[in-house]
């Protein structure tokens, strides 16, 4: 694997330009995409990394055995990451794989260290798998370890916020209010049924984690469903959120774009769909309601650990010095 001058993190033939991921083979530019997961995706399908066996057979029997028990969201994450090794390791055979191999893999992609790591845990999994089906005697990824990451403390003010959602279509305002006022990842707020909403407030369970837990209603709660369920569409589906054809839920990836479009009318930068649960957590927790129950994580160490990030301590500065009398 020899290392490119620039954009090291893509794999051979794959290229950046003006916004967009391409196949370059013989001269002719291919478009892929401009989101970068797809555009892996696209590539392994036409460069033929999905294979008929070695590694890439693997790779898809592991990622199939294990898609029942993932969220829709790191089922996409994952795939993305299986299209990358079914490049990397094409000409290898399970038992080939070495630590030294897994090394390599790491530092080559050590330009984008979120990605080499989401691509290794997956290999790490995808070896453990041919642990059990007694494929391999050993996991080549033990001892490997991950990049450091950066740890993301972005905390979008109220101005923000309220800059964000006058940005925003009132379909996606109300999206986004209601990521703040429950405090749920976005794949669960686009999941919410007509069903699940009662007197009492709206119940979730947790596609990451499988906790159940029922957001209490409140007055501003209250005031957005009504706002929501004013809102004239097509079609009523089962969810809360639909799309404009067919019932079915709105898609992450259309409420992804919808907020990034609504930051650049509002000139906000560093800010991502996931900062509101950020918020709307650290928020709650500033407010003296209990932050644990509302993320719906077990271990309170996380949400402090989660909180500590955006909560700035406010320090008093000395008074000056007075000449005395």
């Amino acid at each position: 694997m020899r290392p490119r001058k620039k954009d090291r993190h893509l794999p051979p033939c794959m290229y950046m330009k003006h916004g967009a991921y391409y196949l370059v083979r013989k001269g002719k530019w291919e478009r892929l995409g401009s989101d970068y997961q797809d555009a892996l995706l696209a590539y392994a399908r036409l460069v033929g990394g999905s294979g008929k066996g070695g590694m890439a057979k693997l790779i898809d029997e592991a990622l199939d055995a294990m898609k029942h028990r993932l969220a829709d969201n790191t089922v996409k994450q994952y795939e993305a990451a299986a299209a990358r090794l079914k490049e990397y390791l094409a000409e290898f055979e399970p038992r080939q794989v070495l630590p030294r191999h897994v090394a390599k893999l790491k530092l080559h992609m050590a330009d984008t260290p979120n990605m080499s790591n989401r691509v290794i845990s997956f290999l790490r999994m995808v070896f453990a798998y041919a642990l059990e089906q007694q494929v391999v005697d050993s996991n080549p990824c033990i001892g490997i370890k991950r990049h450091a990451e950066k740890k993301r403390d972005r905390y979008i003010t109220d101005d923000e916020f309220s800059a964000i959602c006058a940005g925003a279509s009132d379909y996606m305002r109300s999206i986004f209010e209601m990521c703040y006022l429950t405090g749920q990842r976005i794949s669960d707020v686009l999941s919410i049924r007509l069903a699940d909403i009662s007197p009492a407030g709206i119940a979730f369970e947790q596609q990451k984690t499988g906790a159940k837990l029922v957001v209490a209603m409140s007055p501003d709660l209250e005031d957005l469903l009504g706002r929501i369920k004013a809102l004239p569409r097509r079609v009523r589906g089962l969810t809360l959120f639909c799309a404009r054809s067919g019932g079915k839920p709105v898609s992450y990836e259309t409420v992804k774009q919808a907020f990034r479009s609504a930051c650049v009318k509002a000139n906000i930068e560093g800010a991502t769909i996931h900062d509101l649960r950020a918020k709307s957590l650290t928020d709650t927790d500033r407010q003296g309601n209990d932050a644990q129950k509302l993320g719906g994580h077990t271990d309170p160490k996380m949400t402090k650990r989660y909180l500590r990030l955006r909560e700035i301590d406010i320090a008093q500065p000395p008074a000056m010095p007075r000449k005395s009398l």
